[in-house]
């Protein structure tokens, strides 16, 4: 469920977006719908202290202790991967509202089949980030799953490893099974191993060694498996 929030100083704009965009929820059967609302900035960033949110949509010019583009800055400080939206009245602002990677900007008047237009491109953009990243906790961490080696349950948590750095988060291997590509297999029962990131496996003592050189064993209990499943993978003979 995609969650919006909606910030703007004309009230009877702020109604009318939110019919507007619960409308286009329903007609597209989108999973989506506005948690929020406020033409107070301060309000919104209250409410995201202690509450998720994925999409934002922001008056550039609003009447408030912080302007739509200061509103924008802090959320960038607390969602980063959050998707920002911009309404204005003042084409003018549009460019710097780029700064804070913004996915589109709206001229007001907002008109129905615009707003539809950025709507449905928000939301195959969503499906493509599904499809190649994995959103590992609630503050919207998302990581490349090409990038993954391995995923390691340590105690309480779950350390994914890539290529690049490693991030942990108090979870379970059961939440992310069931969504993984065929390429991630278990092979211990403290490891899930990126089929596609082993450098080389030694059946006999039971290592696998990854592209980076960082090291794994396999489980007596996955061994048969997982050379099964390497073995249909072709990779490895």
């Amino acid at each position: 469920m995609l969650k919006f929030i909606i910030c703007d100083d004309n009230l009877n704009l702020l109604d009318r977006l939110e019919k507007m965009l619960e409308t286009l929820f329903s007609e597209h059967h989108y999973q989506a719908t506005v948690v929020f609302k406020s033409d107070n900035a301060d309000d919104i960033l209250n409410y995201i202290e202690d509450n998720t949110a994925d999409v934002f949509m922001l008056d550039i010019n609003l009447k408030s202790s912080r302007s739509g583009l200061e509103l924008a800055e802090e959320i960038r400080k607390r969602k980063n991967n959050a998707y920002l939206i911009f309404t204005t009245g003042h084409l003018e602002y549009a460019m710097v509202a780029y700064k804070y990677k913004t996915f589109d900007y709206l001229p007001k008047p907002i008109v129905y089949e615009r707003l539809e237009d950025t709507i449905i491109r928000l939301f195959d953009d969503v499906n493509e980030l599904t499809k190649r990243y994995i959103k590992i906790d609630n503050k919207n961490t998302m990581v490349d799953q090409a990038q993954i080696h391995y995923i390691k349950k340590d105690g309480m948590k779950l350390i994914f490893h890539t290529s690049y750095r490693d991030y942990d988060t108090y979870s379970s291997f059961n939440k992310f099974q069931g969504n993984l590509p065929n390429t991630y297999v278990r092979c211990h029962k403290s490891y899930i191993a990126n089929i596609n990131q082993i450098q080389n496996v030694e059946p006999t003592s039971g290592t696998i060694t990854f592209m980076d050189g960082h090291k794994c064993d396999i489980g007596p209990k996955y061994k048969n498996q997982f050379m099964e499943v390497l073995k249909n993978h072709g990779n490895f003979k």
